[in-house]
Parts: C-alpha cells; sequence; structure tokens
C-alpha cells in the first residue's frame, strides 16, 4: 500500500510539473531577483553538468533536492567554495543530521565574498571617496524522511536576503522534492521544485530624495523628504525532472549516469547531463553538459574529480573539484570539502 501510494504522488507531482506550461517560447531573463538561488552547490554536482536531482544523496542535497538529505545515515557535513564569473565568490555550508525514526533535518548557508566597490556620480565620475558593499544570503532548515525503502520526500524552507549599499531586499521560500527508486534495476526518479515564495522588493535610504511638489510656487515647502518607489520581484523558480541509473555497479567499478530536464521562470526549458566513474570507492571522475538546447547559452561543457578517504573506521573525508566552462564569461571552478559519519 504504501509503494502504491509513492507512486500515486509521484504521478500527481509529474502531472502537475508538465501542467505549469513546461514549453514556453518565453525567457523571461533578467526578471527575477536573487539570482544567486540558481548557482548550483557542490563540485561533485557541478562536474556531472548539473544533473544531479536523482544523484543527490549528500549535505548538498539542501540545495538540488531536499529529499536527497533522507540518505544521510548519521551526521553529513559539506563546505563549498565558488569562485564565480566577475570576480565573485560564493560560500556554502550544509549540515544533514539522521533521527532515526523521525527522518533526517538539515541546514544550509549560502554568503557572497563580493569586494567593496567606489560610489561615483555623474559629477565625480571617479568616485565621491565613499564605497559601497553587495551582499546575497541565503538560510535554510530542512527536513526528509523515508516514506518507504523506495520513495523520500524533503521540504526545504528558507530565508532570502540581498542588499546593495544602503538598500536590503528579504523573501521566504521553500523547496520540495521527491525521489524514487523505480522498479527499473534500481532507477532513480526524482523531481524537485526551487525557490517558491514571496517576491522581493529593495527599500532603504538610498531612494530618499528632497522633492518639491510645485517648482512653480514660491510658497510651498520645497524640500519634502519622500521616497522613490521601486517594483517587487520574484525569485527565481525552478522545476527539476531527473533520472539517474548506474549500468555498472561492479565492486571496484561503478558508472552512474544522470539526465535533468529543467523548467526555470526565468529562462526557457533546458537539459542536463552527467556522468561519475568511481573506481574502488575512492577515486571519481566526472563529467557533464549544462543547459543542452538553450538557445545563446554560455553555460557548456564541466568536468570534475573527487577523492574519498575513510578514517577510524566510520568516518569518510571528500575532497571535491569541479570546472565549468562559461564561454565568453571565462570559466568558474568549485572546490568542496565534505565529512560523514
Amino acid at each position: 500500500m504504501k509503494s502504491i501510494i509513492s507512486t500515486i504522488i509521484v504521478l500527481i507531482l509529474s502531472t502537475s510539473l508538465f501542467s505549469q506550461g513546461f514549453i514556453s517560447d518565453v525567457s523571461k531573463r533578467g526578471t527575477t531577483a536573487a539570482p544567486f538561488l540558481s548557482i548550483g552547490q557542490g563540485a561533485r554536482a557541478t562536474g556531472m553538468g548539473s544533473a544531479f536531482v536523482a544523484v543527490s544523496d549528500d549535505a548538498s542535497a539542501l540545495f538540488w533536492n531536499p529529499a536527497g538529505i533522507a540518505k544521510t545515515k548519521g551526521v553529513g557535513f559539506m563546505v563549498d567554495h565558488t569562485q564565480w564569473i566577475a570576480d565573485i565568490d560564493y560560500n556554502f555550508m550544509a549540515l544533514a543530521y539522521n533521527l532515526g525514526d523521525f527522518g533526517v533535518i538539515g541546514m544550509s548557508f549560502t554568503i557572497s565574498d563580493i569586494d567593496e566597490m567606489n560610489v561615483t556620480t555623474v559629477e565625480n565620475p571617479e568616485g565621491t571617496g565613499e564605497k559601497f558593499g553587495v551582499t546575497d544570503a541565503a538560510f535554510s532548515l530542512a527536513w526528509a524522511i523515508q516514506l518507504t525503502d523506495k520513495f523520500a520526500i524533503g521540504f526545504n524552507p528558507k530565508f532570502v536576503y540581498q542588499s546593495i549599499w544602503k538598500m536590503t531586499a528579504t523573501a521566504l521560500a521553500i523547496d520540495m522534492g521527491v525521489q524514487y527508486i523505480t522498479p527499473f534495476d534500481g532507477m532513480v526518479l526524482a523531481m524537485c521544485i526551487s525557490n517558491f515564495g514571496t517576491r522581493m522588493k529593495l527599500e532603504g535610504n538610498s531612494t530618499l530624495i528632497i522633492y518639491d511638489p510645485d517648482e512653480n510656487s514660491t510658497g510651498n515647502n520645497s524640500n519634502i523628504p519622500a521616497y522613490l518607489q521601486t517594483d517587487t520581484w520574484d525569485l527565481p523558480l525552478n522545476f527539476r525532472v531527473g533520472v539517474s541509473y548506474e549500468p555498472i555497479k561492479m565492486d571496484n567499478n561503478r558508472l552512474l549516469v544522470s539526465v535533468d530536464a529543467l523548467h526555470q521562470s526565468d529562462n526557457y526549458e533546458n537539459v542536463n547531463v552527467g556522468a561519475e566513474y568511481t573506481f574502488s570507492d575512492f577515486i571519481s571522475l566526472r563529467g557533464g553538459y549544462k543547459s543542452l538546447f538553450l538557445q545563446d547559452s554560455e553555460e557548456s561543457f564541466s568536468l570534475g574529480f573527487g577523492l574519498k578517504q575513510l578514517v577510524l573506521g566510520n568516518v569518510s573525508i571528500l575532497l571535491d573539484y569541479a570546472y565549468q566552462d562559461f564561454g565568453r564569461l571565462s570559466d568558474i571552478q568549485k572546490f568542496t570539502v565534505a565529512i560523514n559519519f
């Protein structure tokens, strides 16, 4: 009965996903706030072309599919550093803890590392002497559970924050995902909706101005404090459907392949593909291609590798690296350290 219920839930989510107008000829590029929420976390996932919604089984699942943390046996901790384009860096930390019959809880924190910049004006194009900063941040608390030995579901509420100089914006959102191990030789089917939440609106003293409501009158107050109105913007809502499969499952040689299909509220539909070869559960080689069928995309192939070492019997330390080509925007690199015990 539980398996039947799980299958029904998967089918309902599939129908819901494709009923949202999965195929569209309108990209809406640049029409959302907090685009950093779409930057993938974890070098393993990036090395596999970001085709990870069905693969996710470590702390990085808090980004890709919160249902994936249900696979955590004990405690999983991860730190990820991203060298992004335009000399922007992002740091991601995630923790997952198994509560036994009560499921698995997790939390994650993402923060940007952007150097301060000079404040410039029309009158002072070289700078006014002031500096301003920019911050992107997100914090989440997640919960996932194995409803059956084949089906997991997870939820990841999050708080999103952005600031630039004297302006700030906040939002609340949630990620929801499922993973289902199908009867077809262990093939995994997964789905996730990310960043479903409130809109963001920048507000602060940068919009404060002195306004004269009637410039033609000399008897009115010409120095009325007022605020310029700013618009609200949606978060980058992402739908992912993916499948993963291990065609080779020998003791010392394992091959994992995965495919994700994406529908993004700020872009066209596209597909990610990836593969991972692991030898002796020690070294992994990865490759993938992101944004297949996406017109004018600067993202393309990615490569990566990982090392895993057991210490003290049940503690595993993982080191992962990934490189992704970004076309005219050069490339990005990711470095991840994870500990599982």
